[in-house]
């Protein structure tokens, strides 16, 4: 799985979750994930959670450090296991920093507050994930947490690129290690 780290910042606005949005705008073609920092602002009509739709939860996030990643040849079930990977790598890592995380399905939280945004979901030629960790927590519809306000956390390339890392290469060992067995 290729990695990429955007250089500019990315409003994102959930349109962006789409086949081929990594390899029209990055040139990165097959499994990939890429991270970016901008704000973020899912309206009700540009939502792919059909629960937060129904609840009335659009997203917004003033500063928003985010992952698309686009992976083919799996079904929706595989990407959802595979969305969960990477809410457990982004755990592990802030982990590793010393904080306690706590993971309720794709969500993250510290000190009872979300941290997380995250959905898959499936195209005609991929799954698509899009995960979201704020950064700056001031006037999110929720009772949130962020990178920067509340946990502390300065170099936030360097996490992200921590993160995809770990995740690309969990993904990459998980396919080499099916290739190792003998079948029954």
């Amino acid at each position: 799985m290729k990695t990429k780290l955007a250089e500019q910042n990315i409003k994102y606005e959930g349109w962006q979750l789409c086949p081929h949005w990594i390899y029209k705008n990055f040139k990165i073609q097959g499994d990939a994930i890429v991270g970016f920092i901008g704000e973020c602002e899912v309206k009700l009509t540009e939502m792919v959670d059909i629960e937060d739709v129904i609840n009335n939860e659009p997203i917004y996030s003033k500063s928003m450090l985010s992952f698309i990643s686009e992976q083919f040849n799996i079904g929706l079930v595989e990407g959802v296991f595979r969305q969960r990977l990477l809410i457990c790598t982004i755990k592990e890592v802030l982990e590793k920093r010393g904080f306690k995380i706590i993971r309720n399905g794709d969500d993250l939280f510290f000190d009872g507050k979300k941290l997380t945004v995250s959905i898959a979901t499936k195209s005609q030629t991929s799954v698509l994930i899009h995960t979201g960790i704020n950064i700056d927590s001031t006037n999110a519809p929720v009772n949130a947490s962020g990178l920067t306000s509340e946990l502390g956390i300065t170099d936030i390339e360097n996490f992200a690129k921590e993160v995809m890392n770990n995740y690309a290469e969990e993904i990459d060992d998980i396919i080499m290690a099916s290739t190792k067995v003998r079948g029954v």
